[in-house]
């Protein structure tokens, strides 16, 4: 890329906010009880991982709604 072709306006944080980090670590856990839950033939526990990943995608985006995410821009790249 050019010199030119860049945009000072735009952010590149690659999602280093609480909602990101937060959906991150619940479905981090999820994955570790769904394994868990695998391995030890539990498969009560592993629908509970399942559920834990779903649960993570609904914080991080209620926290982001929120305005604990990434900033909204107006323009579309």
């Amino acid at each position: 890329m050019a010199a030119g072709d860049q945009h000072p306006d735009v952010h590149d944080n690659h999602g280093q906010t609480p909602a990101a980090w937060t959906a991150v670590i619940i479905v981090m856990a999820a994955f570790l009880v769904g394994t868990l839950g695998i391995v030890l033939g539990q498969w009560v526990m592993f629908w509970i991982g399942v559920g834990m990943v779903v649960l993570g995608g609904i914080v991080g985006k209620v926290m982001s709604m929120a305005g604990l995410g990434m900033p909204r821009t107006s323009s579309r790249h």
